[in-house]
């Protein structure tokens, strides 16, 4: 070889380096823009665009027929929704998530032990729906995969603690690793008494698929601006209530505003089916 095609050779692959890392860079700079939008509160608004519904794209395939597999103790129109807490709690919060949308982990890594507590004093019963927009949005079967795991997670009466721990443990928007069984399996084992048998059965034979599917369909049809959608007693707290952007101050002081003059929930779900208790460190 020349030293005029060495030269041309080392310079090609000096480009092909710095594309690289440009590239690497770009994706740093996009993680640091979600991570950026909780600092002391919850300022979730700049992220929320980024996880909007994308129209007419569906990664799930078609409309799903037929009788579904729901887990136990669903509630709700067409029992979509996974109740947690005190079932006769004075105020409901509604949440609309994805396991793959960083905003969701976003919300829940700011206001995981406020839920909790508030959950667990009566105060409020959350109702969890799954969606799949990050499948539908940038390919993948992640979310799928890891709504149905929380559904049988669910099936256990672990899902408040595994919902926490997938958050706990999300990948890179664009990394699709929740779409490996083994990797949620493996996240089971940070929730003690989950990895069985009958748990392992019900994620790799995909046994809430169906579920997750008509979950996701009602989320398109509800008109959502994507997720989270967080409602409390059917308004949206997230990322504003008003003119009042969400914080752990804000939201407890939303939650003894719709509770004020009224006794705290007491009637806990049956073991087996969700409750509300925290989960291991990731």
């Amino acid at each position: 070889m020349s030293e005029n095609e060495e030269r041309k050779r080392t310079a090609r692959e000096r480009l092909q380096q710095e594309r690289k890392r440009d590239q690497a860079r770009e994706k740093r700079r996009r993680t640091l823009i979600v991570a950026a939008a909780v600092v002391g509160v919850l300022g979730l608004a700049t992220v929320v665009g980024l996880i909007a519904a994308n129209s007419g794209k569906d990664g799930d395939g078609p409309s799903q027929t037929g009788p579904l597999s729901a887990p136990s103790g669903a509630e709700g129109e067409e029992q979509l929704a996974i109740p947690v807490g005190a079932s006769d709690a004075p105020s409901t919060l509604t949440v609309w998530e994805d396991f793959r949308c960083p905003a969701c982990a976003q919300f829940e890594n700011a206001l995981r032990e406020t839920i909790h507590e508030l959950e667990k004093a009566g105060q409020i019963k959350t109702e969890y729906h799954l969606a799949t927009l990050i499948d539908g949005n940038m390919g993948g079967t992640g979310s799928l995969r890891a709504a149905n795991a929380a559904a049988c997670a669910q099936d256990a009466g672990k899902f408040p603690e595994y919902h926490d721990v997938l958050f706990m443990n999300q990948p890179p928007e664009p990394d699709d690793a929740f779409a490996d069984n083994d990797r949620l399996i493996e996240l089971a084992g940070k929730v003690e008494g989950l990895d069985t048998p009958a748990f392992r059965s019900c994620v790799e034979d995909g046994k809430h698929d169906g579920w997750v599917k008509k979950s996701n369909e009602a989320f398109q049809k509800g008109g959502f601006r994507g997720t989270p959608t967080v409602q409390l007693n059917g308004e949206s707290i997230f990322p504003t209530k008003g003119k009042e952007q969400i914080s752990v101050a804000n939201f407890k002081k939303w939650v003894e505003e719709a509770n004020k003059g009224k006794k705290p929930g007491t009637q806990q779900p049956a073991a087996g089916v969700g409750g509300s208790a925290g989960a291991s460190s990731p």
